[in-house]
Formats: structure tokens, sequence, C-alpha cells
């Protein structure tokens, strides 16, 4: 097997995995419809889990990985902790097949995991995102339910997230240094956005300066030549970081945005997550609290 066949047959059984309960923790059911109330209005916080609930997945999607047999004596799937990605191939072939997992849970409404990693890491398209949607299996409480899932090729999102920041010179996507002769914990991957910070003069006077590049100026590249020419532009004008980069809802990828119409839609207990997101959002605790009477075992 290469690192395609591997990745493929890996992302086969993991469509398998949505429906998928965990064990590990449960919200408690409410005692009352009045205390189903308050816990529905906080849904918003349950949010806060994710890490928790991405980090369970790992776990499980390498036992679920090992339990066939399908790579032979190729090697087996581990867990990285820390590392990218999170877990990964290890045996014989090169480059190491891997998937790094991004957990969503559908009513913080946004995608709000982040992905940074340079267009330089995937050039072989060895490492693919998977996108796990959850929730807990009575909406409001219950185990952790895995609605949905989406395996994407990481250049795939890199590149998307390139095309839709890079917009010299207003806004900037700058690669990391080379850190490879340093130990693999102290290395930087991770691309970075810079926003331009000053009056309209100036930007025209920098636009000035792309324009001197020539017609593909906007065209974002990870090379060394390229990257040369935005580092120039922010020594000679102030430029800030901008923290709210890269979050992956926000990067226009079409698979990303199928993927969350998708889970938007799926049924829960009788109603849409789209729908339930519409009750629970609302100020009017009567019409939550018939909505959960009539749908959950509350």
């Amino acid at each position: 097997m290469n690192t395609q066949s591997i990745i493929e047959t890996a992302s086969r059984h993991l469509k398998k995995f949505p429906g998928q309960r965990f064990d590990i923790f449960s919200i408690a059911k409410p005692s009352d419809i009045e205390e189903g109330v308050s816990l529905a209005r906080l849904y918003k916080i349950v949010s806060k889990i994710s890490p928790l609930v991405g980090n369970l997945i790992e776990h499980d999607a390498v036992t679920f990985l090992n339990s066939f047999d399908d790579y032979g004596r190729e090697g087996t799937w581990t867990r990285q902790d820390p590392g990218f990605p999170d877990i990964i191939f290890n045996g014989e072939v090169s480059p190491a097949p891997g998937f790094e997992i991004k957990a969503w849970y559908p009513f913080s409404t946004e995608i709000t995991g982040r992905f940074k990693d340079s267009q330089n890491r995937f050039e072989q398209n060895q490492t693919h995102v998977i996108l796990l949607a959850w929730m807990p299996e009575n909406v409001i409480y219950g185990r952790p339910l895995l609605l949905d899932i989406a395996i994407i090729p990481g250049l795939s999102l890199a590149r998307a997230r390139d095309r839709h920041y890079h917009n010299p010179p207003d806004y900037l996507v700058i690669e990391p240094e080379d850190t490879s002769r340093r130990t693999r914990n102290l290395q930087q991957t991770n691309t970075s956005g810079y926003k331009f910070q000053q009056d309209k003069e100036k930007l025209a006077e920098a636009q000035l300066i792309v324009n001197a590049w020539g017609k593909a100026a906007k065209n974002y590249r990870p090379t060394l030549q390229y990257q040369r020419k935005l580092h120039a532009l922010m020594a000679q004008y102030r430029y800030r970081l901008d923290t709210n980069y890269a979050k992956i809802d926000r990067i226009a990828h079409g698979e990303v945005e199928a993927f969350k119409e998708s889970v938007l839609q799926t049924r829960l207990h009788g109603m849409t997550i789209k729908d339930w997101l519409g009750i629970l959002g609302r100020d009017d605790k009567d019409e939550i609290a018939n909505a959960l009477k009539e749908r959950l075992p509350v």
C-alpha cells in the first residue's frame, strides 16, 4: 500500500463513525421541565466541551482504525499528543498518512476550529482534515453523539484559506520562518495573517509596490522568493497580527460549507439542528418548554 491508498481505506472506515455515542461522560438529564429550560438556555456553553470531545474521538478513531486488517504488516495508527497531525500511520510507508481532527458543536453556529498549517506541510497530500459534528444525544443532555463527518485534504483547505485571506498590500499571509534545525517541539509550521494599519495614502503607496510585482501579484505562493516580497512590505509599512485569522468557517471552502449545511439539516428528535437552534435561541421560555415536552424525554 502507499500513502494515498491508506488514506482512502481509513477514510472509508471513518465514514461509518456517524451515529456513534461516546460513553466517557454524559450531561445529566434535567429533573423537571423547568430545569430543562434552564439547561437549554445554556446551550452555547456546551461548546466549551468540544476540545474534550475531540480528544476522545482521537482515541476512539485510533482504536477503530486498528481494528481492521486492511493494512497488513504496513503499520498501525497512533495518536500524537502533542503533535501534528492528531493521528498518524506509523510504518514503512512514506510520507506517513495522517488525519488532523476538528470537532464542531453545531449550536456554537460557527466552526471555530482554526487551520493555520502552511501549504508546504501538505506537498504530497499526506494529511487530511476530519471535521466531526457532535451533539448531546438528547439535544441538551446525554452522551456525545457523532452526527456527521467530512474528510478534506489538508492542502485543499490551506490553499482555500490563503486565497481567501491574502490580499496584498491590505492583508498578508505570512509563512513561518525556517525552523527545521530546531528540535521537533520548537519547529514552527503555522502561517499568520496581518492587516494593514496605516491611512489610505500609505495603502495607495503600498499598492504601487504590489502592482510592480506583476499581474500575478495577488496569487499567494508559499515560496521563499514571494515571502521576501511580503516581508519587505511589512518592514516598510505598519501591520497588525489578526487574531481571528484562519477560522475554518471563514475560509470559503466549498466542502466545508456543504458539510455545515448538511449538519444543520440533520434531524434529531424530530427537528433539524437548525430548527432546534432557532427555538433554543429565543427569549420565550414557554416556547422552549413546549418544544422540550413534545420532543425530549424530560
